[in-house]
């Protein structure tokens, strides 16, 4: 097997597991670890994977995005917290955009039961989490349905968005950075978070510390955007600042 086969099935392995580690890869190509650690290091200046102690994790692009259902799993106490973390910041609002995605989900899932409020949204599994919910009324944004994060998108979803003055967005990102802002792999996808927030009194980014760094192929949003930014303790505390710098404050839970 030459260099560029290893380093494109190193590249389909990270896609397919979520992330890999150094050790294991070596084992698997039969090779030094110091090898693998220089592929993974091409990859990572390629904009494919980011690197970590120990291994890497894919980064989501136009050629490539994770599922909801692989979302799921990975990371699932730190993205309850930041969810709950999220809902805290509410306060007066009584129109609400939760965006698609699982940590979204988990915000909508956390939202107050006891008073009037009113969701916007283009996904289909926060849209479910509300059913029961009474005093939440729920606009599902119309459009085609993404199979991969079961949300709407395309300009019947953005008009409708465009109609509408929303008190507080709730907004996630495949990658955020201080340079690029807030990315997302799919233009239909960016177009809706990007009609979101122009429409929205308060935005609110919600996010692993696995975003920040990360640069996708759309920007819909700039960090200066962002009132606030709630991610985990994965964010170094100084990285953290440098974000604060931009003007958000960001919380991490």
């Amino acid at each position: 097997m030459d260099t560029q086969e290893r380093r494109r099935r190193i590249l389909r392995i990270t896609r397919n597991s979520g992330s890999v580690e150094v050790s294991d890869l070596a084992a698997e190509f039969a090779v030094a670890r110091e090898t693998i650690r220089r592929d993974l290091n091409v990859l990572e200046r390629e904009g494919l994977v980011r690197r970590n102690h120990g291994g890497a994790r894919p980064v989501e692009s136009a050629g490539f995005e994770s599922t909801l259902i692989e979302r799921t799993t990975r990371n699932v106490p730190q993205k309850t917290r930041i969810a709950a973390a999220a809902v805290r910041l509410l306060g007066e609002a009584e129109t609400v955009f939760v965006d698609e995605g699982f940590t979204p989900q988990l915000i909508a899932e956390a939202l107050p039961r006891d008073r009037p409020l009113t969701v916007v949204t283009a996904s289909l599994t926060v849209a479910h989490s509300l059913t029961d919910a009474e005093r939440i009324t729920v606009l599902l944004l119309g459009g085609r349905v993404r199979p991969s994060t079961l949300a709407t998108v395309d300009h019947w979803a953005s008009r409708m968005l465009a109609g509408l003055v929303i008190d507080l967005a709730y907004v996630g990102a495949n990658g955020i950075s201080r340079e690029h802002g807030l990315t997302t792999p799919d233009p239909a996808v960016s177009e809706v978070k990007s009609q979101a927030v122009r429409g929205s009194r308060r935005r609110v980014f919600v996010g692993a510390h696995t975003k920040f760094g990360a640069v996708s192929f759309c920007r819909f949003a700039d960090v200066r955007d962002i009132e606030a930014i709630v991610t985990d303790t994965g964010l170094q505390a100084a990285e953290a600042q440098r974000y604060t710098l931009l003007g958000p404050q960001v919380i991490r839970v």
